[in-house]
C-alpha cells in the first residue's frame, strides 16, 4: 500500500481493509427449475488470482473507480520468515554438500499409539510420495527415524539375550551331567517367553529395550534347575522297590515348596518398580511387568511341566556324568564349610567387613549417582543460543558456519541446522536459537584420537565451535533433548530455575550462581537464558493527543498493526491451497523508525494526523519473552555434566550457592532436570523399599513358620550388596535408578539361595542329624543346585554387563549389578548360612516334616 496515494484520494486503512475482505466471497441465490432438471444459483466472488485483486473496485468518483492496483501494488509472497532450515552432507570422498535452505517436518506419534505400525505406513506413504505425488526434484528424505534406534537396539539386544541363552545351556549340561535334563530346563526359557508375550499382549504393554534386557534367563530356569538337579540325584539312587515315576513325584514333592517361595520372592523384590513414577516409571514399570510374568510362566513350568516332561525323558532310569570338578569341588567345600563353622569369629567377622564396605561404598561418596544411564542414539542434537535481540541476517549466518564446522569432522555423515521456529508456533523462540542435529557414523569407523568416545568428540567440537564468537553451546542427543525439555520446560540437559518477579533482579542473581558454578569440576555448557536486552520500538498513545483529533487508541493499533506489521484480511483459495490475503505499507514507508512515525490516520474531520503527533515514540530494552511457571516469572540457568557424576556434581554447586548466594524476600529456586528426577525416584525408594522387604520377610515367615528362620535368610539380603557395589566402583558405572533395580532383583535371588540351604539343613535335622552334621551335609548336598542357580543368572546378564554396543547403556549398570553382586553373594551365603544356622540353631526350634524319600539325601557321595 502507497500512503501517499491513500492521502491524495483521502482513503483510510480501514476502508481498503472492508473492501478488500467484502469482495473476496461466494453468494448462493438458491435454485432454478428448467425442465426436468433443478439447477443451483450461484455468485462466485472469490478473488483467485493477483489479477483480480488488482481489479477490486475501493470507492467511485464521477463515474470513475478506484481500484487497488492504483493506490497499492500487488503480488505473490512469502510470510514473514520466522525461522530457516538447513542441511550437509559429507561424502566419503571428503567433500560436504551444503543446502542452506530446506523445507523440514515434523511426524508426532499420538498418545498410546504403537510406534512399529506407524513407522511403517508412514515409511510407505513417504514412498508413496517420492514416487507419484511430488514434482521432480523434489525428494522426502528422513534424517532422524525412530526405527533406526529401534534397530540397532533390539540388535543389541537379541545378541546379548542369545550369548546369555548360550553361556545358560553350557552350565546346564555341565553341571547337570545329563543331557535329556539340560533339555527340560532350557525349554522354560522359551515356554516363560510365550507365557510372558501372552500376558503383556493382554495387558497390552508393549516390549522395550528394558524390558527385554532385564530378562536374565539364568534366573528364568533357576526354579528348574532346582527341581530337575533333585530329579536327576534321585534317579540315580539304587533303588528296586519304587518306580521311576514314583522317585520323580517324590523328588518333585521334595523341592516344590522352596521353588514356589523363592521365585515368588523373586516377583516380590521387583514390587518397588510399579510404584516408580513419571519418567522413571514409563522406562521401568514395563520392565517390571515382564520379569514378573516371565518368572510366573517358569514357576508353571518348574512345578507343573517339568516334572512331567521328566517322567518321559526319564522312563527308563537316568545317570548323572561323573563330573571331577564338582566332586573336587565339593569334597573341598565340605572341608572349607566345617572349618568356616568352627571358626565362626572369623566367617562372620568377614561377611561383617563386607557388609561395612558395602555401607561405605554406597553412603560414603565412592560410587557416583545419576538419574539414569544415558542411552547412546548414535548422534548429537547442539544447541547454540545468541544474545535474545539477534535478528535474522545474524542468526542464520551462525547457524550456517556452525553447520558446516559440524559437517566438516569425519565421524559425522549428515549435519543439519535449525534457526529461529517454525511457521505454526509450536516452538516460541527467536532468531538467537539454532539448533543441530549431527549424525555420526559407527564408533569403530571414527578417528583413532577419540577412542570411541564420545565425550572426547564432543569436547573437540566445542574447541571448533567456541571460535564462534557469543555463542553458548551445549550438547545432548535428539530423543533425549525432547525428554530433557519436556521434565524441565528448559532447553538444556540441567537447568536452574530462579522464581521471581523482577527481571532484572533475576538475571543478576542467575550471572551471580553462574560464576560460582563455574567453579565446580563437571559442569559444562553453563549459559542464562537470557530475557532481557530486546530492542523494542515503542509507541505509546497519548491519550490527550488523540482525544483532540478524535482518534481512538483501537485506530492507532490497528494503523501500526496493518501498516508496520501486516494484517492477514480474508483467503485466497486455489484449489486446496489456502493464501492469506496481507495488507501493509510499501517496504520504505515502514522499514525505520522515521518512516512509521510519517504513517499517517485519517481523523473524522478528514485531517491527516502522523503517529507522530498522535504518540509518544522511542526505543528501550525490554524482554524478549517472559518464563513462567507455577504462576511465577522465572531465569532459567542450563547446564550439562561431564567427566563426573551428575549427583555429587548437583550436590557442590547447590552447596557452593547456599552459602554464597542470598536471595531476595519472595524468591526461590529449584534444581530440575534429571537431578530433580533422581532424588524423586530416591525418596520413592526409601519409602517402598523398606516395605518390600518386610513383605519378603512375611512370606519367609509363612514358608517356615520360624521368626529365627525368617531373619536367617534375611541376613543373605544384607551381604548382596557387596559385590555389586564393587562391580560398580571396578567399572566406574553410577549408582543410578537401572542399578537400583538390578539391587532389588540381586536381593530376590539371594533369598532363593537361603531358601533352598535352610529347607535341606532342616530336613536332615528332621532325620535325626546334629545341628553341625546338618548344617555342613545340608550344605554340600544343595551346593551344585545353589552353584549352578548362581551360575546361570550371572551368565546369563554376563553378556549384557560387558557390551558397549548402542542399546546397552540402559541395561548395563543393571546387568553389571546382578553379575557382580551374585558372584560375590554367592561365595559368602554358602559359608555365611550354615555358620549362623550352627551359632543360633536350638533344639527347640520349629522344624518341617519329614519328607517321603528325604533320607536318600544322606548318600552324598
Amino acid at each position: 500500500m502507497d500512503p501517499n496515494k491513500l492521502v491524495a484520494y483521502g482513503l483510510s486503512l480501514a476502508q481498503v481493509e472492508q473492501q478488500l475482505a467484502s469482495n473476496n466471497a461466494n453468494a448462493g441465490g438458491s435454485f432454478i427449475q428448467e425442465g426436468l432438471q433443478e439447477i443451483n444459483v450461484r455468485e462466485l466472488g472469490q478473488v483467485a488470482k493477483v489479477h483480480d485483486i488488482e481489479q477490486t473496485v475501493i470507492l467511485t468518483k464521477n463515474g470513475t473507480p478506484l481500484r487497488v492496483k492504483d493506490i497499492a501494488a500487488v503480488s505473490q509472497g512469502p510470510k514473514i520468515r520466522l525461522g530457516q532450515f538447513a542441511r550437509a552432507i559429507h561424502h566419503e570422498n571428503g567433500k560436504i554438500v551444503d543446502n542452506d535452505d530446506v523445507v523440514s517436518g515434523i511426524v508426532l506419534l499420538r498418545k498410546g499409539a504403537a510406534a512399529d505400525p506407524a513407522l511403517k505406513a508412514l515409511n510407505e506413504k513417504i514412498q508413496e510420495m517420492n514416487d507419484h505425488i511430488l514434482p521432480p526434484g523434489v525428494k522426502i528424505v528422513p534424517f532422524i527415524d525412530r526405527s533406526d534406534l529401534v534397530h540397532f537396539t533390539s540388535h543389541t539386544v537379541l545378541h546379548n539375550l542369545t550369548e546369555g541363552m548360550i553361556l545358560v545351556s553350557i552350565i546346564l549340561f555341565i553341571f547337570l551331567g545329563n543331557v535329556r535334563g539340560g533339555l527340560i530346563v532350557a525349554a522354560t526359557i522359551p515356554f516363560s517367553l510365550l507365557f510372558a508375550s501372552i500376558c503383556l499382549d493382554l495387558k497390552q504393554i508393549p516390549a522395550n529395550l528394558l524390558s527385554l534386557g532385564a530378562l536374565d534367563f539364568g534366573m528364568v530356569v533357576d526354579g528348574a534347575v532346582v527341581m530337575i538337579e533333585n530329579i536327576v540325584r534321585h534317579m540315580g539312587f539304587a533303588n528296586g522297590t519304587e518306580t521311576a515315576t514314583e522317585r520323580i513325584g517324590e523328588a518333585s514333592h521334595e523341592v516344590q515348596r522352596p521353588v514356589f517361595y523363592a521365585i515368588a520372592i523373586i516377583i516380590t523384590a521387583y514390587l518397588p518398580i510399579f510404584t516408580l513414577q513419571r519418567v522413571e516409571g514409563r522406562l521401568f514399570q514395563p520392565m517390571a511387568w515382564t520379569v514378573a510374568f516371565a518368572l510366573l510362566g517358569a514357576l508353571i513350568f518348574s512345578i507343573v511341566i517339568a516334572p512331567v516332561l521328566a517322567s518321559f525323558a526319564f522312563a527308563q532310569g537316568a545317570r548323572e556324568w561323573h563330573n571331577p570338578v564338582m566332586v573336587f569341588l565339593t569334597e573341598g567345600y565340605r572341608v572349607a564349610v566345617r572349618w568356616a563353622i568352627r571358626h565362626r569369629a572369623v566367617t562372620v567377622g568377614a561377611c561383617l567387613m563386607g557388609v561395612a564396605v558395602a555401607s561405605y561404598l554406597g553412603f560414603g561418596g565412592a560410587i557416583g549417582s545419576e538419574f539414569l544411564p544415558h542411552l547412546d542414539e548414535g548422534a548429537l542434537w547442539v544447541r547454540g543460543t545468541l544474545a535474545p535481540s539477534t535478528g535474522p541476517d545474524e542468526g542464520i549466518r551462525v547457524a550456517n558456519q556452525a553447520r558446516i564446522v559440524l559437517c566438516s569432522f569425519p565421524e559425522v555423515p549428515l549435519c543439519t541446522s535449525q534457526v529461529g521456529r517454525p511457521d505454526d508456533g509450536t516452538d516460541t523462540t527467536g532468531f538467537f536459537n539454532t539448533e543441530y542435529f549431527v549424525d555420526l557414523k559407527p564408533k569403530e569407523d571414527w578417528r583413532p584420537v577419540f577412542h570411541e568416545n564420545k565425550d572426547e568428540l564432543i569436547a573437540a567440537m566445542q574447541r571448533e565451535l567456541d571460535k564462534i564468537p557469543g555463542v553458548l553451546w551445549g550438547f545432548s542427543q535428539p530423543i533425549e533433548d525432547n525428554m530433557e525439555e519436556a521434565v524441565s520446560g528448559v532447553k538444556g540437559e540441567l537447568a536452574t530455575k530462579i522464581y521471581g518477579g523482577d527481571l532484572k533482579t533475576l538475571e543478576g542473581k542467575a550471572d551471580e550462581i553462574v560464576a560460582l558454578m563455574r567453579q565446580v569440576p563437571g559442569i559444562e555448557d553453563l549459559g542464562v537464558f537470557r530475557v532481557l536486552g530486546q530492542p523494542n520500538l515503542n509507541i505509546t498513545v497519548d491519550r490527550d493527543a488523540a482525544a483532540r483529533y478524535q482518534i481512538n487508541v483501537a485506530d492507532v493499533q490497528d494503523a501500526i498493526q496493518t501498516a508496520v506489521g501486516g494484517n492477514a484480511l480474508t483467503q485466497v483459495l486455489q484449489e486446496e491451497a489456502r493464501y492469506d490475503l496481507v495488507m501493509r505499507y510499501l517496504p520504505q514507508y515502514r522499514d525505520s523508525r522515521e518512516a512509521i512515525e510519517k504513517i499517517r490516520l485519517l481523523s473524522p474531520t478528514a485531517e491527516r494526523v502522523s503517529l507522530a503527533q498522535l504518540c509518544k515514540i522511542q526505543v528501550a530494552d525490554g524482554a524478549s519473552e517472559v518464563y513462567r511457571e507455577g504462576n511465577e516469572r522465572y531465569i532459567a540457568i542450563k547446564y550439562s555434566v561431564r567427566g563426573r557424576d551428575l549427583g555429587s556434581t548437583v550436590e557442590e554447586a547447590i552447596q557452593k550457592v547456599r552459602e554464597k548466594v542470598k536471595l531476595p524476600t519472595g524468591y526461590h529456586l529449584k534444581w530440575e532436570g534429571e537431578y530433580a528426577s533422581q532424588k524423586r525416584a530416591n525418596a520413592r525408594l526409601l519409602i517402598v523399599l523398606p516395605i518390600t522387604i518386610m513383605i519378603i520377610f512375611i512370606i519367609l515367615y509363612t514358608m517356615f513358620k520360624s521368626f529365627k528362620w525368617a531373619m536367617l535368610i534375611m541376613a543373605n539380603i544384607a551381604i548382596a550388596p557387596v559385590g555389586g557395589l564393587l562391580a560398580l566402583l571396578l567399572t566406574g558405572t553410577n549408582f543410578s535408578v537401572s542399578s537400583g533395580v538390578g539391587f532389588l532383583a540381586l536381593f530376590g535371588v539371594s533369598v532363593q539361595t537361603g531358601v533352598i540351604m535352610l529347607e535341606y539343613i532342616n530336613q536332615l535335622r528332621v532325620r535325626r542329624y546334629t545341628v553341625e552334621d546338618a548344617a555342613v551335609e545340608g550344605a554340600v548336598l544343595r551346593l551344585r543346585p545353589i552353584m549352578m542357580t548362581m551360575l546361570v543368572a550371572t551368565l546369563g546378564l554376563l553378556p549384557a554387563a560387558m557390551s558397549h554396543a548402542i542399546g546397552s547403556d540402559s541395561q548395563r549398570p543393571f546387568a553389571i549389578v546382578i553379575v557382580g553382586g551374585l558372584m560375590a553373594a554367592l561365595v559368602m551365603s554358602i559359608f555365611l548360612l550354615p555358620t549362623l544356622y550352627v551359632w543360633i540353631a536350638r533344639d527347640t526350634d520349629v522344624l518341617p516334616k519329614a519328607e517321603p524319600g528325604f533320607a536318600e539325601g544322606e548318600h552324598i557321595d
